[in-house]
């Protein structure tokens, strides 16, 4: 398998992520908050050119701390399939069920979400009552959807332009959000009623039709919800969704940020007392989807988030 196709999120840019490895600095305590990581779509927990290769510098910077990079199935092939064919709620489900037999997540953890491992993880907290987040970080989340699929990753063309033309005509079918994960986070602005009464997954956690007291009430347990945007993102489309934002209903061109939106204005999720609390981040850099180095991810993540 080419190793740059490897993820639908995860371009080539990732593996400038390896050759900065030397630049984290490493630390002697050895009574961290465990970690736990959520890839993207088309990669794997344990690719040592990607999270596998994340999780191993996180180790070796925080001396001693515990990390879970989620791995959704019984092998590397199966976690990457799931990522594309296992319906969210059973990801959530396997994850949550990982979490719970694992002694050393039982007083809290951190968490990071990576592009679709994003919004999974925030299933997770607000339908876990074992997951006992403490810090939500994500990268490249799609947490309003997405409407377009401009790149399929490890799945071979032909495939690929057949999900794309799933998404693009029949996303909301049962049979298509049943089968494939991406269509039960396919948000179409021209169809707000279809998605909120159809998506299987996205419309659910984010409270579109009613409001689940539980999800609200487990997301305001964060310590810290962080967004991180890519300014030059040319894969997720709209990128404001990396910050909770998406286009205004109707049409695709104007967006609406989270704070016009009515999630935020109804506090729908909590996200408005979030950030009056100052527990709401977003944060930004500049690259495509997913590119950035150790450096960076070093002092804007693990410094600030992970060093508990």
């Amino acid at each position: 398998m080419n190793k740059k196709n490897v993820g639908f999120f995860f371009l080539a840019s990732l593996l400038t992520i390896i050759p900065n490895f030397a630049c984290g600095e490493e630390l002697s305590d050895a009574n961290f908050t465990p970690v736990v990581l959520w890839h993207g779509m088309g990669d794997s927990c344990c690719f040592p050119f990607s999270i596998g290769g994340i999780k191993k510098q996180i180790e070796k910077t925080l001396t001693g701390v515990h990390v879970i990079s989620l791995k959704i199935g019984k092998n590397i092939m199966d976690d990457m399939e799931n990522g594309y064919f296992m319906h969210p709620d059973k990801q959530i489900q396997y994850a949550c069920d990982t979490i719970k037999a694992d002694p050393k997540m039982s007083q809290g953890f951190n968490a990071i979400g990576f592009s679709q491992g994003s919004q999974f993880l925030r299933g997770l907290v607000q339908r876990c009552p074992e997951a006992k987040m403490k810090n939500l970080i994500t990268l490249g989340g799609q947490h309003q959807g997405v409407y377009g699929l401009p790149n399929c990753g490890s799945l071979s063309s032909k495939t690929c332009d057949y999900v794309r033309r799933l998404l693009n005509h029949a996303a909301y079918y049962g049979w298509v959000q049943e089968k494939l994960a991406q269509a039960t986070y396919w948000h179409d602005p021209l169809n707000e009623d279809m998605y909120k009464k159809y998506s299987t997954f996205l419309s659910d956690i984010n409270n579109e039709l009613t409001v689940n007291q539980t999800y609200k009430d487990n997301l305001l347990k964060l310590q810290n919800f962080v967004m991180v945007k890519f300014l030059n993102d040319s894969i997720v489309q709209p990128v404001d969704t990396e910050w909770f934002g998406f286009y205004k209903p109707g049409q695709a061109i104007e967006v609406l940020d989270l704070k016009s939106s009515d999630i935020y204005k109804e506090d729908r999720l909590g996200l408005k007392q979030l950030d009056d609390q100052g527990k709401l981040a977003f944060l930004s850099i500049e690259g495509n989807h997913l590119e950035f180095n150790w450096k960076w991810f070093n002092q804007t993540i693990v410094d600030k988030y992970l060093r508990n």
